[in-house]
């Protein structure tokens, strides 16, 4: 079955890569040259995300250990959490292929509801900590804009308005999830979607002791590990904020310097840039590799921030190949996986 399923997501991933191959809206003549644009800065941007999954894997090693000795070796973390993404950018509404994928490998060395929990876990504080990774960016723009450093006028006022009020909104329903859990109230929502709502109720109900567990190791990480909870929370915020250094790497290329205000407004900048973009393209989830939401959002970014739109074109296919190119690392580290356990 575990054969089945890995050939299934390798399949699916190799699918979406060549459609993305396929679908650059640009001349493969304009992609190479601005590839050899970024020339070492992309060996710099590659780089970059080896150290953010690295941090990712941290994170879940610490919600792992967090009821004692983690059990899997911390490379194979590494490998899990680059696979794991890798699925998540070529799956559509991310989360479906990597985290299951996740849970069937580490289920290897541990009982499924402990894998199961700890994949949940990493995947709420990941989501928890873009949240208020956003909400950093609202503050910032708006000590910007009192400064005249960036536009403010009533239309971004109304923006920000209604950021804050989606940030707040999601950071108050994952502490209420982390409280509580989320396993049992999952499975009750998915009873209630036509099509699944026979699945979602018989599984539900056959599994319900189960889901309860997980739950309660959902809740006990929030209420009797606090140190590993926020160690975890740490890790993943310094990853987002570590992010804006792909964006930074791009603006410095095309000469930003930030006038009087150095490199230190430029790296605010890269972390507005990152911050709406993110914003803007998982609201677009549901699309593999989230096409075009990224690309749309990096060009409204750097338009808004006064720059031109040819850099925001750049960052967006420059951006692409190097997810293109993790994602093939990943597809490919989940087939030498399955191939040494044979």
């Amino acid at each position: 079955m575990k054969k089945r399923v890995n050939d299934l997501f390798f399949i699916i991933g190799l699918v979406a890569v060549v459609i993305m191959c396929c679908s650059f809206e640009v001349s493969f003549s304009q992609l190479w040259l601005d590839i050899r644009k970024a020339g070492y800065w992309l060996v710099a941007i590659v780089g970059l995300w080896f150290m953010l999954y690295t941090l990712n894997a941290l994170a879940w090693r610490v919600i792992l250990r967090s009821n004692g000795r983690c059990p899997v070796r911390f490379g194979r973390l590494v490998k899990y959490t680059v696979t794991g993404f890798a699925l998540n950018s070529v799956t559509p509404i991310g989360l479906l292929g990597g985290e299951a994928y996740k849970i069937m490998s580490v289920s290897q060395f541990m009982d499924v509801k402990k894998a199961t929990s700890s994949v949940i876990l990493f995947s709420m504080m990941h989501i928890f900590s873009h949240f208020w990774f956003w909400l950093t960016a609202v503050g910032v723009y708006f000590l910007l804009g009192m400064n005249h450093l960036v536009p403010l006028n009533g239309a971004i006022a109304w923006g920000m308005a209604f950021a804050i009020l989606f940030c707040s909104g999601g950071i108050y329903l994952f502490v209420r999830g982390y409280k509580y859990g989320l396993a049992v109230r999952f499975f009750r929502f998915v009873a209630r979607i036509p099509g699944l709502r026979r699945w979602g109720k018989r599984f539900g109900e056959k599994h319900h002791e189960d889901l309860l567990k997980i739950d309660t190791q959902i809740a006990e990480l929030h209420h009797q590990n606090k140190r590993s909870f926020y160690a975890s929370f740490f890790l993943e915020y310094v990853g987002r904020l570590l992010q804006s250094l792909e964006i930074f790497f791009m603006l410095i290329l095309f000469g930003i310097d930030g006038g009087n205000g150095g490199y230190g407004l430029v790296f605010l900048y890269s972390f507005l840039i990152l911050a709406f973009t993110s914003l803007f393209a998982n609201l677009l989830g549901f699309m593999p590799m989230q096409v075009g939401g990224r690309e749309g959002g990096f060009a409204m970014s750097v338009i808004l921030l006064g720059m031109s739109g040819e850099i925001g074109i750049f960052i967006g296919i420059i951006c692409r190949v190097r997810e293109l190119l993790w994602t093939l690392t990943g597809l490919l580290l989940m087939k030498l996986e399955r191939k040494s356990n044979e």
